[in-house]
């Protein structure tokens, strides 16, 4: 017995393999990375901006155009090992042209830094968010925060924070969490042939960064999707994670996505109509403001810090360069 129902290591390899779950990954990737770089010309953003003393700790901003708007913060998957902030700029194009500042989270990745480091670091990103996101016309009383994969993962670990005992913060700091597709229990992974090596995950990561046995009570909201296209086991970590949540007397929704798969189920983020995006920024209790007219960041002048190098993936697709 490998893990669970696993009987072989090549079978419980093949559950988590999400690349080789779509006829071709590489699609996906492309329209990541396009759509991004289409965004950020598009909207008026702040890129590289500085949460925590690392090079990978920052984020990229897009404001909305006026004060005190609701706040969406975007945590990235990729396994903890792979990608980065600048591949999903799109997300911003379901929320800042509506009336919302969006922000794209960055951290640094496995195996130069653990899941539990990452972890410390998401949690330090949504603190100076809730202290600093004025400055970006953000409202600092309203945040949502989403994540796909391994960024629903960080979203959960987030929603399990102690914000008054370690960050001096509300305990409702964040209005709801929106995990995508995550992952919450990490015993599984830590068995996974083609990532032990990245991961390095250990009993005390297992014991004290997975979400889905640390859940206690909340007084955030919780909406979990995934895609019905996906790998059973992306499924069934939601579905163990909602009952567990629920069971904890905290309050959750799940918004199902038919015929979505591990990579498009996060698409429809960066479209403002789409029924996802709407449920989103219900729980925001915002009303969606018409479209901005501003088509560039040079329409106004925010606070940017140095671009971070491209990824591993964005050097694959554009070799020439993006932005």
């Amino acid at each position: 017995m490998v893990f669970g129902t696993f009987t072989t290591q090549e079978a419980l390899d093949a559950a988590y393999d999400v690349e080789n779950s779509v006829p071709d990954f590489m699609v996906y990737a492309r329209q990541y990375v396009a759509s991004s770089e289409n965004t950020r010309k598009d909207l008026p953003c702040a890129l590289g901006v500085k949460y925590g003393p690392t090079v990978e700790e920052y984020v990229d901003i897009f404001p909305a155009s006026q004060p005190g708007a609701p706040v969406h913060i975007f945590i990235h998957g990729g396994y903890w090992r792979m990608l980065s902030a600048r591949e999903f700029s799109f997300i911003a194009q379901g929320f800042a042209p509506v009336g919302a500042t969006t922000v794209i989270a960055n951290y640094a990745l496995c195996p130069h830094v653990s899941i539990g480091e990452i972890s410390r670091q998401m949690r330090a990103m949504v603190a100076w968010c809730a202290r600093n996101i004025h400055r970006y016309n953000g409202d600092g009383e309203n945040i949502t925060v989403s994540g796909h994969s391994a960024g629903g993962h960080l979203a959960a670990m987030c929603a399990l924070t102690d914000w008054p005992g370690e960050y001096g913060l509300p305990a409702n700091t964040v209005r709801a969490f929106v995990p995508i597709s995550g992952l919450f229990d990490l015993e599984p992974i830590s068995h996974i042939s083609y990532m032990r090596d990245d991961l390095r995950i250990n009993a005390r990561d297992i014991a004290e960064s997975s979400p889905q046995t640390l859940i206690r009570h909340c007084p955030s909201r919780m909406l979990i999707t995934y895609g019905s296209d996906e790998p059973s086991e992306f499924s069934r970590h939601s579905e163990e994670f909602r009952q567990a949540w629920d069971e904890a007397g905290n309050w959750s929704t799940y918004f199902p996505q038919m015929g979505r798969n591990h990579f498009n189920a996060i698409t429809d983020l960066g479209n403002p109509d789409t029924q996802l995006t709407r449920a989103v920024l219900a729980l925001m209790d915002h009303t969606p403001v018409a479209p901005s007219t501003m088509r560039s960041r040079r329409a106004r002048t925010w606070s940017v810090a140095a671009r971070r190098p491209r990824s591993r993936i964005a050097r694959r697709l554009f070799p020439g360069g993006t932005r």
